[in-house]
């Protein structure tokens, strides 16, 4: 079996890596879809999708940054919905930060449409620490073969599910333990669940004939693109930033729900 797919990683401004070793991370995407037997376009941004996306059934993105404006959004929902399938990795929930009033450095997120879209919007996430993952949803294609929890070392996302239809990943955090003053500002922590301590990590939104997978695991950096000031100690015991940060990429479990999204991104819509 064979497909065509559109893989879309990098950071903003263009040519940026946004604190990513994107180069890393689109090789590893390439690497993946080749031995899925994909024909792939890469970019990095979501521009010129109308093009790309006429002769694709698979979209995968790992940005940090980008993000599809209004149009590119509708766009995206109406190939959703003839059958199209998107595999959304870690800093596609993002997008464009606002800076704060204050005129302090700290920026917070602006909610837009394709958030909607998604199904999911990002808030902040503490330093990087380990943390134990609980899959949701077992029988789904993109957890065959997998534990019904792992921990893994990463950035935790603090994320908003919106519309979303079932929830896939999740961890328990019962509060942001960010130093005051790390990382994005937001007003209200609408990540948290109604039992006071669950965030998901992962979530799906069924559109039309198709649907969108969205995970929030995926950092990474190396030397010249790390921007983490520290991280917490259950990854460096005197809170030193690793100089290359592999993390859920050196985490059998992460590439397997990466590899099995490849094989979800075959299946007949």
């Amino acid at each position: 079996m064979s497909g065509r797919a559109h893989l879309v990683v990098g950071g903003f401004p263009i040519g940026s890596n946004a604190g990513h070793d994107m180069d890393f991370v689109r090789i590893q995407l390439l690497q993946m879809l080749y031995r899925h037997r994909f024909h792939t376009t890469v970019a990095q941004d979501f521009s010129s999708l109308d093009e790309r996306l006429q002769s694709a059934d698979f979209l995968v993105s790992y940005v940090a940054g980008p993000y599809p404006n209004d149009d590119q959004t509708r766009l995206l929902e109406q190939w959703l919905s003839d059958g199209g399938k998107w595999f959304a990795l870690h800093g596609t929930s993002g997008g464009r930060a606002k800076r704060l009033s204050d005129a302090s450095n700290r920026r917070e997120m602006v909610r837009l449409p394709h958030h909607d879209l998604l199904g999911a919007y990002f808030l902040n996430h503490p330093p990087v620490r380990r943390f134990k993952v609980r899959v949701e949803v077992g029988e789904h294609a993109l957890f065959r073969g997998l534990p019904s929890e792992f921990e893994v070392e990463d950035e935790l996302y603090l994320v908003e599910p919106i519309g979303v239809d079932n929830p896939l990943l999740s961890t328990e955090l019962v509060e942001d333990p960010s130093p005051p003053g790390f990382g994005f500002h937001y007003t209200e922590d609408t990540s948290i669940q109604s039992d006071g301590k669950t965030r998901f990590l992962g979530t799906e939104r069924l559109v039309g004939k198709g649907a969108v997978c969205y995970v929030a695991l995926g950092h990474t950096h190396s030397p010249s693109t790390n921007m983490q000031p520290f991280v917490d100690s259950s990854v460096n015991e005197d809170g030193t930033t690793p100089t290359t940060f592999r993390g859920p990429w050196s985490n059998d479990h992460f590439l397997k729900i990466v590899e099995n999204a490849m094989d979800w991104g075959q299946t007949a819509a």
